[in-house]
């Protein structure tokens, strides 16, 4: 309630003291309109003692100083026309001195002295001069803030710059910096001493004090949030000199750097206040060049450290790099600059001075520095990752000591560091050789860390982002591992069902993504996926295991085409492409006789024509080659190796001869020497093929052991469509064995893990599908999975299932592309027994609801007829289908 009452008298007051300004400005226009000088001036002086007020705001006080200006524009007006008419400026100068109080004498001797500068009759630079220090005289903070702030406007465009009218000798430039200078200072102690005023030292009666919040009831934390306030309503007149300053012409780079920067910054430091340190920092970063700022950085950034602890210097440090970086972007001519001036190094230094000096700064501002500085370091030096990497240390050595982050906000700056990588360099590759990328990952708490991989993911998806080895996909996935597996703390309640199906499809994506075309480095990227998806445990299993199978499906069809290729190396003299195993071995055996003979020739080489030789046939050196030397060699070197050793032992010496004594025998006959290339060629393609064979088997072992993780989840259904997607992988692949044991499984899982009806209709419609496709399979095998097929189909609980599932076993016994898979007869059979099935459902019908039923099934029948008709089945004649025409109608 005093309150409100004491804005209420607050307005009162200010409405009185409008009231008093325009009465007196009323009889100073009037004086001013008969040219009565003395009567202007006195009236004047009356209307601006109004500004003498204690009892207003700043912000009241402010609509009280800005009438008072517009009167005072018409004022010196009329200053200018007295002097055309030959008054003599000097003489009004010294005139308006006599007013009896301070503050009216100094805002009438600031505007006669604007048109004294005009006037030119004494330089620019003594009048300023003279001006400025009169105005010491008012020490209040609020009249004086004000008096000054009119003083800059009145003379910022007669300041004595290079290139203006009112230029003087060469020191004029310095004359124009040291007044606003001076200016500047004077307003910022006025400034500052706000904070520390009290209207009790003031004399302030109990009503005054009452009427502005500042009693006893309200105590210090009040008085100082009002204080703080006011202060930063009146901040603009304190910051207009910066902007002054950075407008004079004459102030170049050296001078800047000189005077100007050291002055401002010594004020700002010596002052010792939070607010204004924080404001005019700001304010030098903003007003002046940004290659000011770059040539002076280490001047700048020496002044950090110095400041206040309670500054935010975070927010000012980081709208610095923010200037330089744009500066950065908005030219490549001005890189070499920073690299000149080592802007990174200084930067880091600072930053690093900072937040050592100030102890108890809050891991948010320690955050926000490192992120705003990889935010430049990015930008500056996109090429430098050594520079991006030396950040996140930094960062990460703060963290280290603070834990998991509890700060929402220092979280947020977090997932800002962390994704200024990926929006810079979009490529997950170039952001993995960060190795303290992931240390800063660590430091997330759970949810965080999940929505960064998140963010990680998206970037490989928009940018189609391949990985190739299986030291970039462990390093990824150790990013992303939130969304792997469940981290300390997460509990599946805690996560909402949506969100989990969004960031599990996510990783199956990203799993896709992951492909070498060699099948070594392949199978290493497979397996290391393996690893880290089995960790998820079965309730993000059905999500990530079908990406992982496909992967593995991928790599043997890749495996499977290159043995093609080695066939087509192997047979010289066939062309075409490998269809089966079985020849390619046939072939294989073909080849070893030359191997045979090949190994025959090496050993008689090796021995020579003395077997007592000592003599080494593979050099001094040769010795030294121990089993463990020969493990060292990766599987694609052994063909090199073994050329190398078959190269140095036969053609040691000229034209195929070694050197006995003194006398020279023959190492090759020429029958030998035309076979040995052959057994190089060979023996080389022997181990290529036997490791491509591993391959093949290890890796159907795994793809077994993956898929058998789901029956613990359990998850039946998508295991045997996996068994069956395997299968068909294999029939590609011409591995009859290893499809037929897929088959197998699948079978077997129908059996002991389906039971539910409709999952079991579902499961045999999808094995008759994928069994019609394969051509790989033998008589023998077909024939045996065919009949647990039609056997199935006839167990299903339902006639009209039994029904369908049989018919479309017809289509097992008739394959359009392969002529030895038409067996019409069988075709027959299915159809004849589909009909007896459907016939007992429509029985089965009648009984129970005493109705023929439909004959759907008998359509879909006679459909299946009509197109095996069509195919050229024999079997299918045009009686069979009209009998089942008739059957329909009837």
């Amino acid at each position: 309630m005093m309150i409100g009452e004491g804005v209420e008298d607050e307005e009162k007051w200010l409405s009185a003291g409008i009231t008093g300004l325009q009465q007196n400005a009323f009889y100073m226009h009037r004086a001013l309109d008969s040219n009565n000088l003395r009567d202007a001036l006195k009236y004047s002086a009356q209307m601006l003692s109004e500004l003498r007020t204690s009892k207003l705001s700043p912000q009241k006080y402010y609509q009280l100083y800005m009438r008072a200006f517009d009167e005072l524009r018409k004022l010196e007006m009329f200053f200018k026309e007295e002097t055309r008419r030959g008054c003599s400026i000097i003489d009004l100068y010294e005139l308006v001195q006599h007013a009896g109080n301070i503050l009216p004498r100094l805002y009438l001797l600031c505007t006669v002295g604007s048109v004294y500068i005009k006037s030119k009759e004494a330089p620019s630079k003594d009048v300023l001069k003279d001006l400025v220090e009169m105005c010491r005289g008012i020490q209040n903070p609020v009249r004086g803030l004000f008096l000054r702030s009119y003083l800059s406007q009145v003379s910022r465009d007669k300041l004595p710059d290079i290139g203006s009218e009112y230029e003087g000798d060469a020191d004029t430039v310095n004359e124009a910096v040291e007044f606003v200078l001076q200016n500047f200072t004077e307003m910022n102690k006025l400034w500052v001493r706000m904070q520390h005023q009290s209207l009790a030292c003031h004399g302030a009666d109990p009503v005054l004090r009452i009427a502005v919040g500042l009693s006893g009831l309200q105590g210090p934390a009040r008085e100082k949030e009002k204080r703080e306030k006011e202060r930063s309503e009146l901040r603009d007149l304190v910051g207009k000199n910066l902007h002054v300053l950075s407008q004079i012409e004459g102030v170049d780079l050296d001078m800047y750097k000189d005077i100007v920067l050291p002055r401002v910054l010594e004020q700002v430091v010596n002052c010792k206040d939070e607010i204004a340190q924080c404001y005019l920092m700001d304010c030098i970063i903003q007003v002046f060049p940004d290659e000011y700022h770059l040539q002076t950085l280490e001047i700048l950034l020496g002044a950090f450290p110095q400041l206040q602890p309670s500054v935010d210097i975070k927010t000012v440090l980081s709208r610095l790099m923010e200037r330089l970086s744009n500066y950065a972007a908005s030219s490549t001519e001005v890189l070499p600059e920073f690299l000149q001036v080592e802007a990174f190094s200084k930067l880091n230094n600072a930053i690093g001075k900072v937040i050592e000096a100030q102890v108890d700064m809050p891991i948010l501002g320690a955050v926000t520095l490192y992120s705003s500085l990889l935010t430049f370091t990015l930008h500056v030096h996109p090429d430098r990752l050594d520079y991006a990497d030396q950040v996140l240390g930094a960062c990460v050595k703060k963290l280290s000591s603070n834990g998991k982050l509890d700060d929402r906000r220092a979280t947020k700056q977090i997932v800002a560091l962390l994704s200024a990588p990926l929006e810079k360099y979009n490529d997950i590759v170039t952001v993995l050789k960060l190795s303290n990328y992931p240390h800063v990952m660590e430091y997330l708490d759970n949810e965080t860390n999940k929505v960064m991989a998140s963010v990680i993911i998206q970037s490989i998806m928009k940018n189609n982002t391949h990985i190739s080895t299986a030291e970039k996909v462990e390093a990824l996935f150790e990013l992303i591992k939130g969304l792997i597996k469940d981290l300390d703390g997460t509990l599946h309640d805690e996560v909402d069902e949506d969100d989990f199906k969004e960031e599990q499809n996510s990783v199956a994506r990203l799993i896709q993504m992951l492909h070498n075309d060699d099948p070594e480095e392949m199978f290493k990227v497979i397996c290391t996926v393996r690893k880290y998806i089995l960790t998820g445990g079965p309730k993000r299993l059905p999500f990530t295991v079908p990406p992982l199978v496909f992967s593995f499906t991928q790599g043997l069809l890749l495996c499977t085409y290159l043995i093609g290729q080695w066939y087509a190396v192997a047979s010289a003299g066939y062309h075409g492409q490998l269809r089966n195993l079985e020849l390619a071995f046939l072939v294989f055996v073909v080849h070893m006789i030359f191997i045979v003979i090949g190994m025959s020739i090496l050993i008689r080489q090796l021995q020579g024509p003395d077997q007592g030789s000592d003599e080494n046939p593979f050099g001094e050196e040769g010795s030294n080659f121990t089993e463990k030397d020969f493990s060292a060699f990766k599987s694609d070197s052994i063909e090199l190796m073994f050329l190398d050793w078959f190269l140095k032992s036969a053609w040691d010496a000229p034209t195929g001869a070694k050197r006995n004594g003194d006398s020279v025998s023959p190492c090759l006959n020429p029958l030998e020497a035309m076979i040995f290339p052959l057994v190089v060629i060979y023996v080389s393609l022997l181990f290529l093929f036997l490791w491509f064979l591993g391959y093949i088997y290890v890796t159907c072992g795994l793809l077994f052991q993956t898929i058998e993780i789901l029956y613990g989840v359990p998850a039946p259904e998508l295991a045997l469509r996996l068994y069956l997607q395997c299968a068909e992988a294999a029939n590609d692949c011409d591995l009859e064995p290893v499809a037929y044991e897929f088959f197998t499984q699948a079978y077997i899982l129908y059996e002991e893990e389906i039971s539910d009806s409709r999952a079991q209709v579902t499961a045999i419609h999808l094995i008759i599908g994928t069994l019609q496709r394969m051509h790989v399979f033998g008589v023998e095998n077909r024939d045996t999975l065919t009949h647990k097929a039609t056997g199935y189909s006839a167990k299903l609980l339902k006639k009209p299932d039994q029904c369908r599932a049989v018919y479309a076993c017809s289509h097992l016994f008739w394959v359009d592309d392969q002529d030895n898979m038409k067996d019409g007869e069988r075709v027959l059979l299915c159809l004849k027994r589909a009909l007896r099935i459907a016939n007992a459902a429509q029985q089965m019908s009648n009984a129970t609801r005493g109705s023929t039923g439909s004959v759907t099934l008998f359509v879909e029948i006679l459909n299946k007829y009509l197109y095996f008709f069509e195919k050229g089945n024999p079997q299918i004649n045009v009686a069979a289908i009209q009998s089942l025409i008739e059957l329909d109608y009837n």
